[in-house]
């Protein structure tokens, strides 16, 4: 889903969503959300499991998985709340044309079904390599 150039996306530079207007909620989303949702799913998961073990690499796959789209989620929130933020005299969206149930769904949708999915397993993967190449940095 691609608004018009002020509404905020998942990587306002690297995928057009936003552009450089959008870089403070994408940071916010990017930045903070992800990773604080991300560690403390996994800290749960995984507490008190061995470094080896395969719980850690699960407790990342799922982390990285819900992180992500708690912060399409957010992102979903800050699109969908444009059209009720800024609007012309005639009541037009100046920025985002979509509304809450559209931005979020499309959000949330693409990040449920394909890329959560993605990130599920590349982190996953990496902390397996991790583990058996470099488990001093777990």
């Amino acid at each position: 889903m691609h608004c018009h150039n002020s509404c905020p996306g998942d990587s306002g530079l690297t995928f057009g969503d936003g552009g450089i207007t959008a870089f403070g909620a994408n940071c916010f989303n990017i930045a903070f959300v992800l990773p604080f949702v991300g560690y403390y799913i996994y800290k749960t998961i995984s507490y008190n499991a061995p470094i080896d073990s395969n719980r850690r690499v699960i407790a990342a796959g799922i982390a990285g998985y819900v992180a992500l789209n708690v912060a399409a989620a957010f992102t979903g929130v800050e699109f969908g709340m444009q059209p009720l933020l800024h609007k012309t005299a005639s009541g037009q969206a100046l920025y985002c044309p979509y509304g809450l149930k559209v931005a979020l769904t499309a959000m949330v949708g693409e990040h449920l079904l394909i890329f959560g999915l993605i990130e599920a397993i590349v982190t996953a993967l990496v902390i397996k390599y991790l583990q058996r190449q470099a488990p001093e940095l777990l």
